[in-house]
């Protein structure tokens, strides 16, 4: 005969971020909202020795199990398709993040219209502001269906009825459960949406598009909080201000998180850009001073981009040193590396340093370029439109080889360059290319001398 216990504990749980303490407390010690710490009972089963044990979970050998080959459905979207690993997967729910006006709703209304069968519910818009939305962006899918909606349960009965073969839920944030305590948006209220609607989704196999919106420090419940839960988390990036915009997979249990979709923002919404490289460089200036092209790794991907720099005598006491799409504390560090090691006087100097479209330059791949462009600009001589430079600098001023060499040399070639200035190291020792010559250097003293 079974034997249960129940036994009632008494907690105390955040209405906000569902931080539980022992005891009552005015400000909540995780997210310091005041006010918000209430008594929540709670019931735990105890069981006694004497009890029934439960049946084991049934478990099989690697070799019993057959690999289930998913049958991935196409967006028409390439460069999303990318990322996604091939198109989207039935039964997988998806969370798309970004910062606010970066795109995130452009992108997923787009989707929904390239499906045969969508859903979009929105509880951030009526119905009529995505109609307006919709005719901005020139989408003509009639058979797109629109509602608005942030209750969970009619969200989860609507989508049972209609049985779309992509929902979009715009945004988490925004969708309240009865079930659970707090505002719509608290940690709480979202982990418990998610998780119904991840049920949902792998019971039903329909795919499920979230959008959660972050800010730059991530401190917004939401993506952070689910990354967990769901099975493949996008990231929209960025500056809103800029043209383009870089989708990245953070997660996926479907594919490959080494691969990237540049976009470019237009006023029909987000379109692909199927040549990065060309886009960067397209409205380059012509043997300019201080312009240095670099070649970096999105994901798997080669893309060549704009390194600027302009370096102008100091009106202060103390140089001034800017930075935009690079690391400032790299900019310092070359810095100083240019002035001891290759014997340029910087320390009276102001330098500033962009990347050119709004990327961010983070590997140290870049560190050449950087270099060669403050070398450029402080004497004044351009290296010509047709070089592109990429090598991370060490402290000694030695150039040291980066990975993907021979697959960013190719992109280089591929773009019309002529010379490539780089470490090739031992695995690409001797390697040549038809048009592109390639310039083996091995510290950042012999280069500056002939800049």
């Amino acid at each position: 005969m079974r034997s249960i216990n129940i036994r009632q504990n008494i907690v105390y749980s955040c209405s906000h971020c569902g931080a539980q303490f022992q005891k009552w407390v005015g400000r909540c010690l995780e997210c310091g909202q005041w006010g918000t710490i209430d008594k929540n009972p709670t019931t735990v089963s105890v069981k006694n020795d004497d009890a029934q044990e439960l049946a084991p979970a049934k478990i099989s050998t690697l070799s019993d199990i057959k690999s289930e080959d998913f049958a991935r459905v196409k967006t028409n979207i390439g460069e999303l398709d990318r990322v996604l690993g091939g198109g989207l997967v039935p039964g997988s729910l998806i969370l798309l993040g970004g910062e606010p006006g970066i795109g995130k709703s452009t992108l997923a209304l787009q989707l929904a219209s390239f499906l045969p069968t969508a859903l979009y519910l929105s509880g951030e818009e009526s119905a009529e502001q995505t109609k307006l939305r919709a005719d901005r962006l020139s989408i003509k899918a009639q058979k797109l269906k629109i509602g608005n909606e942030s209750n969970i349960d009619i969200i989860i009965a609507t989508i049972k009825k209609e049985r779309p073969a992509l929902t979009i839920v715009d945004s988490i944030q925004t969708v309240y459960s009865a079930d659970s305590i707090g505002e719509a948006g608290n940690l709480a209220q979202v982990r418990a949406c998610t998780v119904k609607l991840m049920d949902l989704a792998k019971s039903e196999r329909l795919t499920v598009v979230l959008i959660g919106q972050v800010t730059k420090e991530g401190t917004v419940a939401g993506p952070k909080t689910l990354e967990h839960l769901v099975d493949t988390v996008l990231y929209l990036e960025g500056d809103r201000f800029h043209q383009f915009r870089i989708l990245r997979a953070a997660k996926n249990r479907f594919g490959s998180t080494d691969e990237v979709g540049v976009f470019s923002m237009e006023e029909n919404g987000l379109q692909e850009v199927k040549n990065p490289s060309a886009a960067f460089l397209g409205e380059r200036a012509e043997n300019a001073p201080g312009n240095v092209v670099a070649c970096l790794m999105e994901g798997s991907r080669p893309i060549l981009c704009e390194v600027q720099a302009l370096v102008s005598k100091t009106s202060f006491g103390y140089p001034v040193r800017k930075s935009s799409g690079f690391d400032l504390n790299r900019l310092h560090m070359l810095v100083a590396v240019l002035e001891r090691r290759a014997g340029l006087t910087l320390s009276q100097y102001d330098i500033h340093l962009n990347v050119v479209g709004g990327l961010s330059a983070d590997e140290p791949a870049a560190d050449l370029a950087a270099a060669l462009a403050i070398a450029s600009a402080y004497k004044d001589k351009p290296l010509g439109s047709d070089m592109a430079a990429f090598g991370e600098i060490g402290l000694s001023g030695e150039v040291r080889p980066v990975s993907f060499t021979e697959k960013r040399l190719k992109e280089c070639e591929q773009l019309g360059l002529k010379r490539a200035l780089t470490n090739l190291g031992k695995k690409s020792a001797g390697l040549t290319m038809k048009i592109l010559k390639i310039v083996d250097i091995k510290n950042i003293q012999e280069i500056i001398k002939h800049t």
